[in-house]
């Protein structure tokens, strides 16, 4: 698994507590932040998936 994969899924977790956190409390900024961090871990994700991909390719 790609690092980028790994760094994806933790940006991720880290937006939807904050994101969760941010509705909790009403705190507007806190809560597009996470909303922030989940969509940059996504990209991560899909580029590390990418990544895993074309170097699965490059074995077959």
């Amino acid at each position: 698994m790609d690092k980028d994969r790994v760094k994806g899924m933790a940006d991720q977790a880290k937006g939807a507590v904050k994101d969760a956190t941010g509705k909790i409390t009403g705190d507007a900024k806190l809560q597009a932040e996470g909303k922030a961090d989940k969509l940059k871990g996504k990209v991560e994700n899909a580029i590390g998936g990418a990544k895993d991909a074309a170097r699965d390719a490059d074995r077959h």
